[in-house]
């Protein structure tokens, strides 16, 4: 078996005559967080629609956990979730409701036992039987990807998943990710925070001009740049981590 969940080879697609993608390369290893970067307008999201079988490539090749995109279409959508910018919740169901509604969808064995199990591990027990739609945005997002692990996927795409999100919460998805990957989970991000990739990205591509013009490691892009002047300054706090700090101390955490 290839060691490689996903592959994407000379993937092009136009949208009305403007060419988006012009020939994307890439592959992403079994239980690999795999980041790819770029700016609005990239091709970030189409590049994972034609992965998820939602949109059919003019040209190239895709295989996601060993299946062909074009060829296998139901074979591939077996094997992945896709959580999209803007969570799939419906607010008007509690959080259990909605991973037993998932379930059920997938013709998953015991609904309700999968159900119970994902909040747990998403720690949203004390609120399961809640309004989805009283949730903050971070326990929206946390049960947006619980949903999306049903029926145990093999591949999880991720587009831009903390868009919106305050620092606690893009801090609550990002532990969350980790933990994914961590149990063998493969996944495909996108993003336009750099901190994020970095936090996150086992490797990292850069989609620019409709093609992927740098793709690996940090360590490995750091070394495309000339060596930075070395200079020796006092640490300043992020804003960020004062912002933590402060809402920390305040909540007793």
């Amino acid at each position: 078996m290839s060691d490689k969940a996903i592959q994407v080879e000379g993937l092009q697609k136009s949208f009305t005559g403007v060419e988006v993608l012009k020939g994307v390369d890439f592959d992403v290893r079994r239980g690999e967080i795999f980041a790819l970067l770029g700016s609005n307008g990239a091709g970030k999201t189409t590049t994972i629609k034609a992965c998820a079988t939602l949109l059919k490539a003019d040209a190239g090749t895709i295989r996601v956990a060993g299946f062909d995109v074009a060829r296998q279409p139901d074979k591939v959508r077996e094997a992945i979730s896709l959580t999209g910018q803007f969570a799939a919740v419906d607010a008007m169901l509690t959080g259990r409701e909605n991973l037993v509604l998932i379930a059920k969808l997938r013709a998953v064995a015991n609904p309700k036992k999968v159900a119970a199990e994902l909040l747990d591990r998403f720690g949203l027990v004390d609120a399961a039987d809640r309004r989805a739609g009283t949730y903050s945005g971070g326990m929206t997002r946390r049960l947006d990807i619980a949903m999306s692990l049903v029926g145990a996927p093999a591949v999880i795409f991720l587009d831009e998943p903390t868009t919106g999100l305050d620092p606690e919460g893009r801090i609550e998805v990002w532990k969350t990710v980790k933990e994914l990957a961590k149990s063998g989970t493969t996944i495909l991000l996108t993003t336009q925070y750099l901190d994020e990739a970095e936090q996150l990205a086992d490797r990292i591509a850069i989609l620019h001009g409709g093609r992927i013009i740098a793709n690996g490691t940090l360590e490995q892009l750091k070394q495309l740049f000339p060596p930075a002047t070395v200079e020796y300054v006092e640490k300043q706090p992020s804003l960020e981590e004062i912002f933590l700090a402060i809402v920390g101390e305040r909540t007793g955490r």
